[in-house]
């Protein structure tokens, strides 16, 4: 196999579509946005790509086995605009993994005429919280505006540390190419897997893009997600010292 193999399965017609990039990372926001996509919206599967970067494994569906990879799924929706939707369960494993996959995500990206690149993500801010904004971060100006109109927050110097991995070099490389992409980042706690953030990084891809999605299914796991966290909050109450336990810390 070579290094980078992008397998074509199909080659639909793609009318002025963005590329919405979902891999796994923090609080797994863009993975679970973007699998909310493919859930709720008619897909078709049309490239794969493999790599030696990825994880030395396959996935097992029933009794099959697959060779770890990314998936792009074209999405053409009733409303709004056509979407390359990629998504998987790996990143690379290595820088160099990361630059090389990326630039064929691009590549992909350019053979449907991608104009736009939207990689969603998620921004830790090491406490639980309730109200989730989300963070961007662009190649231009003029992109920053719309995505400000329709609720993006941008601060200086955040996420500390830059973005990583593809989502990261999506912006990079795909700047070089000249194709305005965008981050899109819900804040999260970074401890669990977390619905309530890839519904609000959802959202606002849904005002920039202009597709009609549905969020129940997306609203009864962030309920189930409330429900471990309200256990994890008991037991940590549980195995808090008592008054007593803290008055006898200062004495003697």
């Amino acid at each position: 196999m070579d290094e980078f193999d992008i397998e074509v399965l199909a080659d639909p017609d793609l009318e002025d579509p963005v590329l919405v990039e979902g891999l796994p990372g923090v609080g797994h926001v863009g993975k679970l946005a973007a699998e909310h996509l493919l859930e709720e919206l008619e897909s078709e599967l049309v490239r794969r790509v493999y790599s030696t970067h990825f994880p030395p494994q396959v996935s097992i569906d029933d009794r099959t086995a697959q060779l770890a990879c990314a998936e792009f799924h074209a999405v053409t929706p009733e409303e709004g605009r056509d979407m390359l939707v990629l998504s998987g369960d790996h990143q690379a494993q290595d820088s160099e993994g990361h630059y090389g996959l990326t630039d064929a995500f691009l590549d992909v990206g350019e053979d449907f005429g991608v104009g736009e690149v939207f990689a969603l993500g998620g921004v830790p801010t090491g406490e639980l919280i309730e109200e989730y904004d989300v963070l961007g971060a662009t190649t231009t100006d003029e992109f920053a505006d719309t995505l400000e109109d329709s609720g993006v927050v941008f601060r200086e110097d955040e996420p500390a540390g830059g973005i990583v991995g593809v989502s990261g070099l999506l912006l990079g490389l795909g700047g070089r190419r000249d194709i305005t992409a965008a981050c899109l980042m819900g804040e999260t706690s970074g401890y669990l897997v977390d619905p309530k953030s890839a519904q609000a990084v959802l959202e606002i891809l849904q005002d920039v893009v202009g597709f009609d999605v549905d969020y129940e299914s997306l609203e009864e796991r962030a309920d189930e997600m409330e429900e471990v966290v309200r256990k994890i909050q008991e037991m940590e109450q549980q195995n808090a010292p008592s008054p007593a336990d803290e008055d006898l810390r200062y004495i003697g």
